[in-house]
């Protein structure tokens, strides 16, 4: 019903920045929340930022202030600015949609690679 693709992902190093972006297709309608989600090697996936439909946004501590999330609604795109990457940033980058009810279901990209390299 919705589909999520993501792009800008690559090798870059420490220092340097990147901009991910994830376009959204299909059944896309009212209040709903899209993200970005990271694994990294032996890790768990772990929420990154989001933003809602209103631009609200949500940061991991880890990201906030090298991190920018933000979405072009006519475009239906979300967009990661990072700046300042760490090897620790190091992940397979997801985008996520989600409506706002109770029990929504999650939406998940195929996911884009960053890599940061000291």
């Amino acid at each position: 019903q919705v589909q999520l693709v993501e792009s800008g992902g690559g090798l870059v190093q420490a220092g340097e920045s990147l901009r991910l972006s994830c376009a959204a297709s299909g059944s896309i309608f009212g209040l709903n929340i899209m993200g970005w989600y990271r694994q990294a090697p032996g890790k768990q996936r772990e929420l990154v930022a989001s933003i809602t439909s209103g631009s609200g946004t949500n940061y991991a501590d880890s990201v906030k202030g090298r991190f920018t999330v933000s979405r072009d609604n006519a475009k239906n795109t979300i967009y990661l600015q990072m700046n300042s990457l760490k090897p620790e940033d190091t992940a397979v980058y997801y985008c996520n949609f989600k409506r706002q009810w109770p029990g929504a279901k999650d939406y998940w990209g195929q996911g884009t690679q960053v890599t940061v390299s000291s």
